[in-house]
């Protein structure tokens, strides 16, 4: 059936370099899919390093995918997919379905989650072979290149936010305007909050602006951050998106009564936060992981309806050892999105 090329690293912290694989058929519940985007991520990085066990090399990275299904496996038919059919798959490649969290329905946090580039190679290619619970569909509205990142940044701020206690009218906080901050401020204009982004540096607040904020807090002034959300009336919602433990800190006593801290930005370093910060005003701290393809559909959903878009600096698959080292050095224009001929 010929070969197809990917970016793989041969060994952990190795350049990405071309190689060629045999075009291999899909398998029972699965499908091929022609990938025409990929996003960059900065979980990337984790497999890349080999700092996830059961990580093997040579390594295809990508969880943040757009193509098309070329091919079915035996059953694909079953759920509704058909070749031509536009999909995306995210950090969620697919559950194990039998599993504690799985049998509960909880099938983000499957034990044995499928995360592209983890469990099996992912899309700095130009094929990738998906399980069928892992396909989302991609509206017309949308590009590959729009819908990329949507897999994976995207659904995770969107989901983070709309699972969280947080209603129309309230006031929710991003904190980073980054490639998850971005897209975490549009969202939350377009769900009716009133909108804080909170970044370094006077000069980002026309651009918190033109996202859709209503107010802008630089984190390097001389008013706390926390202060400066009591006197906006407390945050009901801090999205964290920075990857930044102290900054994330720094907004809990911005938090209103009830108030929650929607941790997604990663950090190995420890929130210094007492028990007291959080029992007189019952605040809660919560870790949000991505989503199923099902919120990933959703956010596409949504982003094409509100007119929603990751703000995206392409490159060809070949380039894709300068676009993760443009995404690891901070160099990127928010999210960089690899491309197929």
């Amino acid at each position: 059936m010929g070969t197809y090329r990917v970016m793989q690293a041969t060994a952990p912290n190795g350049p990405l370099e071309p190689a060629e694989r045999a075009v291999p058929p899909p398998g029972p519940r699965q499908v091929r899919i022609a990938v025409e985007a990929c996003g960059v991520c900065h979980s990337d990085a984790l497999f890349l390093s080999g700092a996830l066990p059961g990580v093997t090399f040579p390594e295809v990275p990508g969880h943040e995918i757009a193509g098309r299904i070329e091919e079915l496996g035996g059953g694909a038919t079953d759920f509704g997919w058909q070749t031509g059919d536009r999909v995306a798959v995210g950090w969620f490649g697919g559950s194990c379905g039998h599993c504690r969290q799985c049998r509960d329905g909880d099938f983000i946090v499957c034990s044995n989650l499928k995360v592209p580039g983890w469990a099996y190679d992912g899309g700095f290619a130009e094929k990738v072979i998906a399980p069928v619970d892992a396909l989302a569909r991609i509206p017309d509205a949308l590009t590959a290149v729009d819908a990329a990142p949507l897999s994976c940044a995207g659904v995770t701020v969107f989901n983070g936010m709309r699972r969280s206690p947080a209603r129309p009218g309230d006031l929710v906080a991003v904190l980073g305007l980054g490639g998850l901050g971005h897209l975490g401020v549009q969202y939350a204009a377009a769900m009716g909050f009133e909108t804080v982004a909170i970044a370094r540096g006077r000069e980002k607040a026309a651009f918190a602006e033109q996202l859709g904020a209503h107010h802008y807090l630089d984190s390097t002034s001389d008013t706390p951050v926390a202060a400066a959300l009591q006197a906006l009336g407390g945050a009901k919602v801090v999205l964290a998106t920075a990857a930044n433990a102290d900054a994330m800190t720094a907004t809990v006593d911005g938090l209103a009564p009830r108030g929650e801290l929607v941790v997604v930005g990663a950090d190995t370093t420890p929130l210094a936060v007492t028990p007291a910060q959080l029992l007189m005003s019952a605040r809660t701290i919560r870790g949000h992981p991505s989503g199923t393809a099902q919120d990933v559909q959703d956010t596409m959903a949504f982003s094409a309806l509100h007119a929603i878009r990751p703000m995206t600096e392409t490159l060809p698959l070949t380039h894709a050892e300068q676009a993760y080292q443009k995404m690891l050095t901070g160099r990127a224009r928010f999210r960089m999105v690899l491309t197929t001929d």
